[in-house]
């Protein structure tokens, strides 16, 4: 009897074994923090102290400090990540992701995406901040279930996953942030103590623990968010549009833009395609095919920022003060130039009447951008910028002067006699004039093209 029993026994076992919920496999965390030491992080910028207290990383402010960052050692570029933290209702933070620091940059400053830490009255926690760089991309305004989810003094978990171009964060579940921001693929993991003001007592505190990542298989774990996502790419920015930026494209069609020597938009020779104005090869010839194409308005003092993405070998440029009415022969419209060229493979860039001044960033043909200007590999995009006010210019590349100069000054005059526009008179010395993309016959594209005009006395 006692046999049956067992094996009665032993069937009941199998068929609720067999009956009961599959488990799910364990998820493979990597732990960024061993909870004893600051093993495999470094600190950037600032003189905060950070210290290991009761299984926790501590960040404690000073006076007289930039912002703080210990950083991670490793970079990441897709990954999800969760961690803990508490922070005194007086201090704000941040988590910084994808972030850099090259000595190139503002003195190595610590910039890139920063998921704030915000115990104030605003609760802006777990929105998308781009430190050093472009300001707010992603607040929690109107996101009232996302701000409410903050807990003052307690600990609150994050959980944020960067994948590709898309940047989603969660507040103790709760969704907050959705970004489509394609500015910044890979970089270090960030813990920020922010600097304080004088009158703020120091010694505040922020701690984190239970800090962990997954990079492998990530769309087996990836959580939806229901968010509307914002979408940056041909956007004006939160405080772009406070700073009067506009855009000058739309990122999908011709409005605003004419052919230099057309009364519309050329037919053939640029194409636009997922959100990109493309001028399309043609053999390298200048103005050959489409042409030129110039802004509808005249800009005085502006200040542009112009996305830009070069082929192997590729010739363009970004004109200002532009007369169309000059030069209606063969070649290009007439303006000062930004360079846009693949030094390497180009032949312009050994040519020039002054040395160097056909490379990457230069005032063509004038003054040549420095050597050690902080170029991103061609097929990769890169930013320049040009600020024009009160006859002082400056040429910026991914956020890096590389030169400036003064029209109309006896020193630019001296440099245009010297140069291939010593025929055109007063070259470059007109008070407003047309914005100016140059079509030099290679595959070129662009995107996120803005300017701010500047107002006297503004």
């Amino acid at each position: 009897m006692m046999k049956y029993r067992f094996k009665l026994t032993s069937v009941l076992l199998f068929l609720l074994a067999a009956c009961a919920e599959p488990t799910e496999p364990e998820i493979p965390w990597v732990s960024l923090f061993d909870g004893e030491t600051l093993n495999g992080w470094s600190q950037k910028g600032g003189t905060a102290t950070y210290s290991i207290k009761d299984g926790s990383i501590v960040g404690t402010t000073v006076h007289d400090s930039p912002n703080s960052f210990m950083t991670t050692d490793k970079m990441y570029d897709d990954f999800i990540l969760e961690l803990e933290f508490k922070v005194d209702p007086s201090m704000n933070s941040g988590i910084q992701i994808r972030s850099n620091s090259f000595s190139y940059y503002r003195d190595g400053r610590v910039h890139g995406y920063q998921v704030e830490i915000d115990p104030s009255e605003r609760a802006w926690s777990a929105g998308i901040y781009d430190e050093a760089r472009r300001g707010w991309l992603n607040t929690l305004d109107g996101n009232l279930e996302a701000q409410q989810a903050f807990k003052q003094n307690e600990w609150n978990h994050y959980r944020i996953q960067a994948i590709g171009d898309t940047l989603q964060t969660w507040i103790n579940g709760v969704p907050a942030s959705y970004l489509i921001d394609d500015k910044t693929a890979s970089g270090f993991i960030a813990l920020q103590v922010h600097s304080i003001k004088k009158e703020q007592p120091p010694g505040t505190e922020i701690a984190w623990r239970n800090i962990k990542i997954l990079t492998d298989s990530l769309q087996k774990y990836v959580k939806k968010s229901p968010l509307k996502p914002i979408i940056t790419r041909n956007q004006l920015t939160i405080d772009e549009q406070k700073k009067g930026w506009q855009l000058l494209w739309d990122g999908k069609t011709t409005k605003g833009w004419r052919g230099a020597r057309l009364d519309s938009f050329p037919q053939n020779g640029w194409e636009i395609e997922n959100g990109e104005l493309t001028v399309l090869a043609s053999g390298g010839a200048e103005s050959a095919a489409g042409g030129d194409i110039v802004t509808l308005k005249k800009y005085g003092d502006f200040e542009l920022k112009v996305d830009f993405k070069l082929t192997p070998g590729a010739n363009s440029g970004i004109k200002y003060y532009v007369d169309t009415d000059l030069n209606k022969g063969p070649g290009s419209s007439i303006g000062l130039e930004y360079q846009i060229l693949d030094d390497r493979l180009h032949p312009d860039a050994k040519l020039g009447n002054h040395e160097g001044s056909r490379t990457l960033a230069s005032l063509y043909d004038l003054i040549q951008a420095s050597p050690q200007k902080p170029a991103n590999p061609i097929g990769s995009w890169n930013t320049a910028r040009i600020l024009s006010q009160e006859g002082k210019v400056e040429h910026w590349l991914n956020g890096v002067k590389v030169l400036e100069y003064i029209r109309k000054s006896d020193e630019y005059r001296k440099l245009v006699a010297e140069s291939k526009y010593e025929t055109w008179r007063n070259f470059g010395e007109a008070d407003t004039g047309h914005i100016l993309l140059q079509d030099h016959g290679d595959r070129v594209s662009f995107k996120n093209i803005k300017i701010r005009p500047i107002v006297k006395n503004q």
